[in-house]
């Protein structure tokens, strides 16, 4: 008697969390998903999957919490400095890591130096290239400047025969990029959608965690910024970093998002230069070194990402507005914070804005997320106004309250220890903070109540200034 094969059934999927449903009805009602895209259809996977050989072999017993010991999975760190930093100290066995960055951004490129990094000690490593020919990655490699021995190629998007090759060789990391590329007849809609993303990384991760092997994945970014793909993604791996630069800008940001293993609020910096990245040991004075010392509109804000402080540019360009509403651009700080850093500065600080236009940036592409920035860019938002520069010498930080108060932040005597190491000798700091701080060599410590008061102490009333330069 023959068999009927049983039909799968369809199914309808967000795009953004994964949410299914049997019926098509509009849009996806998690309260949690703000996905603007109606639900696509897709055929389920199938209701008993094929189990592979080694999946059925590798059923561990029990164990007990109190017997587990951290020291038996040691980190494994690599030569650089400032990856050990992002990933907490080092790549965890058997952890997943998701690198997403915008296009040409370098993410291959530090992949490949990651999979130079496990080659130099000893361990192979097998990179999964879904986007790229195994000769376009060793002309890469030849630009790096390494031969690329224990690093084996596989121009594969299959994941059964992606595992069926790692099951072979069992190699100490495995890079995969991109996981958009990957698909699984399990899941019969195209690669890059909701289901095959998630069936293709459950099944990746699974073999890692039996297998304590670590694994790096690429992401793609969509074009508003976050990761292509569904939420689900992000909420499976263990490390999702992003790696952020402008086109223009040799410097690249490597910033964590979720770490399972360590802090996400640190960063590492690099240099994209024709051997690769190249980590940027001491990020404050590599900037500090293209200032312009007399540049009006400029103010140095000493800012910690994670466990280091970096000291950071803040510039600032105000001009006549010819349009009937203002213009407020931010870029390396947050819009709307500089919407409410204007009005303060404007109604409390007497800098008239209502008819000036406001551009902020941070030099280097660096994006500032503390509020501890927000009197470096009032002092150069006013330096820009009364076109009057600031001691080159001098750095301020500080939270700016709606009433116009100056606010502690948070570790102040770390601030200043980074400016006084730089050389710099004044800095401009909350009146509240004076309990907190010590005196640093040379350093002078200026404290003031008010924004008006931090103002006045950097540049004076400014009227000398602007008056000379027939601003008014």
């Amino acid at each position: 008697m023959n068999r009927i094969k049983e039909q799968r059934r369809s199914v309808y999927v967000c795009q953004e969390c994964g949410y299914q449903s049997a019926k098509w009805f509009g849009f996806c009602p998690s309260p949690s998903c703000d996905s603007s895209l109606p639900l696509e259809e897709s055929q389920a996977p199938s209701a008993d999957p094929v189990r592979p050989s080694w999946l059925a072999s590798s059923a561990e017993p029990l164990q007990e919490l109190a017997d587990l010991r951290p020291e038996d999975q040691q980190r494994i760190e690599l030569a650089s400095a400032e990856l050990n930093r992002v990933l907490g100290g080092g790549v965890v066995p058997g952890s997943v890591m998701l690198l997403a960055g915008e296009p040409g951004v370098g993410k291959s490129t530090l992949l490949l130096q990651v999979a130079q990094h496990f080659s130099a000690s000893g361990r192979t490593v097998v990179y999964v290239s879904g986007e790229e020919s195994a000769h376009q990655v060793k002309l890469r490699s030849e630009r790096l400047g390494f031969s690329g021995q224990r690093i084996y190629l596989l121009a594969e998007t299959d994941v059964e025969l992606i595992l069926h090759r790692l099951e072979e060789s069992r190699p100490s990391l495995v890079i995969v990029d991109s996981v958009q590329t990957l698909y699984t007849a399990e899941a019969p809609s195209g690669p890059g959608s909701v289901v095959q993303v998630r069936e293709c990384t459950l099944r990746l991760m699974r073999w890692a965690k039996m297998r304590n092997v670590p694994f790096f994945l690429a992401g793609h970014m969509t074009k508003d910024g976050s990761l292509a793909g569904p939420r689900v993604l992000e909420h499976m791996v263990d490390v999702v970093m992003y790696l952020e630069g402008q086109e223009l800008n040799g410097y690249r940001i490597l910033r964590s998002g979720k770490n399972r293993f360590g802090s996400t609020t640190e960063v590492g910096v690099f240099d994209m230069t024709s051997q690769g990245l190249v980590e940027v040991a001491d990020p404050s004075q590599a900037l500090l070194s293209q200032r312009y010392e007399r540049a009006v509109g400029s103010a140095l804000v000493p800012v910690l990402e994670g466990s280091r402080p970096l000291l950071l540019e803040v510039q600032a360009l105000t001009s006549p507005a010819h349009a009937p509403v203002p213009r407020r651009v931010g870029n390396g700080v947050d819009y709307n914070r500089l919407l409410m850093l204007a009005a303060v500065a404007s109604r409390r600080a007497g800098l008239e804005l209502g008819g000036q236009d406001v551009i902020v940036n941070v030099a280097g592409g660096f994006r500032v997320n503390e509020p501890a920035a927000d009197l470096g860019v009032c002092l150069a938002v006013a330096s820009s106004f009364h076109n009057q520069a600031l001691a080159p010498d001098m750095v301020a930080f500080g939270e700016v309250g709606l009433s116009g108060e100056l606010r502690n932040v948070p570790q102040p005597q770390r601030r200043i220890r980074e400016a006084s190491r730089l050389g710099l000798s004044r800095c401009v700091l909350p009146e509240t903070a004076r309990r907190d701080v010590e005196p640093v060599g040379d350093m002078e410590l200026v404290f003031a109540q008010t924004l008006r008061q931090a103002i006045r102490a950097a540049i004076g009333d400014g009227r000398g200034a602007r008056q000379a330069a027939g601003v008014g």
